[in-house]
C-alpha cells in the first residue's frame, strides 16, 4: 500500500491490515511521520514526538507478527501497531509532561497514566505528546506557553481547545487517533472545529490516575478520531475501574456489532431550546438537516424546555475555577516544577513563581476561583452553584425518563479566527453553552461533523445520553455517519 492508501485507513482498519500482514506497522509509522514533516512546522500540533523510538517499536511488532507471536489472542490488541498521540496533560513514563505551561516545562513523568498504559497494552504505538491550552484552560489552543496550534482545515483559524493539538494531529494525518481530555468540552469542541469525532465518556468510566487535574469533578480522558467506530474502540480500551482512582467505576463496553445494526426508528430525541437559540447560519442548517434525517428515519424529535440550562455556563465557570484554584495550589516552586530566582523569603518565592510560571488565562481562573471560595462569597457563589448543579443533574434525569437521546449543536459556529478569542474572553465562555451541561452532569456526549458542504468549515452536532449511555449515542452517531444505511 502507498502512503495515501495507508493514511486513508481508520485506526481499526489499519490494525486489521497489520495483523493480516497487508501493511507493516513500520510503513504506517513512516507514513505518519512523513505527514508530520510536511505539516507540523506550520500547524504545531505536537510538543514532542519520538520518530526513531516509534519506528523501533513498529519493527518489533512486525517481527512478532511475522513469527506468528500475535496469532493467538490478537483480538485483545485492537490497535496493534497503530500510531496514536496523547495530550500533554497525560503522563507517559520517562517523557516530559508540560500541560502547555512554563510551570512544568522540564517535568518528566515518573509513571504513566492508567489510560495511556491501556492504550499501549492494546498494541498502540504512542508517537508523541500534543499541544494544549495551558492546564486545559482555554477553547482555542492559543493559550499554550509553547505557542498556538493552527487548524489544518484553515490555518488562519484555531483548532479549538483545550485538546486542539490532539484534534489537529488527527485532522492532518499526524496520527490515526488521539486521546484528549474534556472538562467543559475540550474534546468535543476541537473535534468539531477539525471535522472529527470526539467522545466525552461518562464521568468515572475512565481512570483519572495520571491525568493532570483542572477541575477534578469533571475531568475525563476520551478519544478524538476520524470515525465513530474508532471512537468506540478506543473507549472500550481505556474504560474500567482503577484502584489508583477512587472515582473510577466499572462501565459497560460498546458492542461494535450492535452499533452497525443501530436504527433510529422509534427513538425519542429531545432538543433543548436553550441550546439552539443562537448560532451561525451554517450551524442552524446542520441542525436542521440532522433533525430532518432523524425524522425521515422515523425517530420522534421534539423541542423541550430546560430552563436550568440558562445558568449552565455560570455554574460551570464558578465550580471549575474554584476546583482549578485548589488543584493548582500545588505549583508553588517548592516541590516540583518551575521555581523563580531571586526571592528573599518563602512568600516572595510563592508569588514570583506563580506570577512567572502561569499564563494569563490560568491566572484569570485562579483569581475567579479564589474569589468564589473566599469566606465572603462562598455561600452566595460556590454553594449556590453546587445546588444549581444538582438541579441541572435532576433536570437531565427527568429528560431521560422520556427520551433516549438529546440532540444539540456542539458549538455555536465554526472555528474562530486566530486572536479573535483574546479580544473578548467572556464571549468564549458563553460559547461553551452546548458542551458544559453534559460535563456538569457527568454524562456521555459525542460530537460528529455535519458540514453543509465540502468547502465549508466543519460544523458539528452532538448527541448526549444518560449515564453509561455510550452504546446509544455512538449507535446514533454511526447511523448518521452511514447516512442511515444498515
Amino acid at each position: 500500500m502507498d502512503r495515501n492508501e495507508i493514511l486513508n485507513l481508520t485506526a481499526l482498519e489499519l490494525a486489521q491490515r497489520i495483523r493480516e500482514q497487508k501493511v507493516t506497522s513500520e510503513e504506517a509509522v513512516r507514513a505518519v511521520f512523513e505527514n508530520i514533516d510536511e505539516h507540523e512546522y506550520k500547524i504545531h500540533a505536537y510538543l514532542d514526538f519520538w520518530k526513531e523510538e516509534s519506528l523501533e517499536k513498529a519493527r518489533e511488532i512486525d517481527e512478532m507478527i511475522a513469527n506468528r507471536a500475535f496469532q493467538e489472542g490478537s483480538s485483545d490488541l485492537p490497535l496493534l501497531g497503530v500510531p496514536v498521540a496523547i495530550k500533554d496533560n497525560l503522563l507517559l513514563s520517562g517523557k516530559k509532561m508540560t500541560c502547555g505551561s512554563k510551570m512544568l516545562q522540564d517535568f518528566v513523568a515518573p509513571y504513566s497514566a492508567t489510560c495511556v498504559e491501556k492504550l499501549e497494552k492494546a498494541g498502540a504505538i504512542i508517537i508523541g505528546k500534543t499541544n494544549m491550552d495551558e492546564f486545559g484552560m482555554g477553547a482555542s489552543t492559543e493559550h499554550s506557553f509553547f505557542g498556538a496550534t493552527l487548524n489544518p482545515k484553515d490555518p488562519t483559524r484555531v483548532p479549538g481547545g483545550s485538546s486542539g493539538g490532539s484534534a489537529a494531529a488527527v485532522a492532518y494525518g499526524g496520527a490515526f487517533a488521539a486521546l484528549g481530555t474534556d472538562t467543559g468540552g475540550s474534546i468535543r469542541q476541537p473535534a468539531t472545529f477539525c471535522g472529527l469525532v470526539g467522545l466525552r465518556p461518562t464521568y468515572g468510566s475512565v481512570s483519572r490516575h495520571g491525568l493532570t487535574a483542572f477541575a477534578s469533578s469533571m475531568d475525563v480522558a476520551g478519544p478524538i478520531t476520524r470515525g465513530t467506530r474508532d471512537a468506540a474502540a478506543l473507549f472500550n480500551i481505556v474504560i474500567g475501574p482503577d484502584e489508583k482512582d477512587q472515582t473510577s467505576v466499572s462501565a459497560p463496553k460498546v458492542d461494535l456489532e450492535k452499533m452497525e445494526s443501530y436504527d433510529l426508528s422509534g427513538k425519542r430525541i429531545a432538543i433543548p431550546k436553550q441550546l439552539i437559540s443562537d448560532g451561525t447560519e451554517e450551524n442552524r442548517e446542520a441542525m436542521s438537516r440532522a433533525v430532518e434525517f432523524c425524522r425521515e428515519n422515523k425517530a420522534l424529535v421534539e423541542e423541550i424546555d430546560m430552563p436550568i440550562l440558562d445558568y449552565a455556563v455560570a455554574i460551570y465557570y464558578i465550580l471549575s475555577s474554584a476546583e482549578a484554584s485548589a488543584d493548582l495550589s500545588r505549583y508553588d516552586g517548592i516541590r516540583y516544577g518551575y521555581r523563580a530566582s531571586g526571592a528573599e523569603d518563602i512568600t516572595e518565592l510563592y508569588r514570583k513563581t506563580r506570577t512567572e510560571g502561569f499564563g494569563k488565562e490560568v491566572k484569570r481562573r485562579i483569581l475567579l476561583g479564589n474569589y468564589v471560595l473566599s469566606s465572603e462569597h462562598f455561600n452566595d457563589c460556590y454553594r449556590q452553584a453546587e445546588r444549581a448543579r444538582n438541579m441541572l443533574k435532576k433536570a437531565f434525569d427527568e429528560v431521560f425518563t422520556k427520551y433516549d437521546l438529546i440532540l444539540c449543536p456542539t458549538a455555536p459556529g465554526e472555528a474562530p479566527l486566530l486572536g479573535e478569542i483574546d479580544k473578548d474572553p467572556l464571549s468564549t465562555y458563553i460559547a461553551d453553552l452546548c458542551t458544559v451541561p453534559a460535563s456538569l452532569a457527568g454524562l456521555p456526549a459525542v460530537s460528529l461533523p455535519l458540514s453543509s458542504s465540502e468547502k465549508a468549515l466543519p460544523v458539528g452536532i452532538q448527541f448526549i445520553g444518560p449515564r453509561f449511555g455510550e452504546q446509544e449515542i455512538l449507535g446514533a452517531s454511526r447511523f448518521l455517519e452511514k447516512g442511515g444505511q444498515k
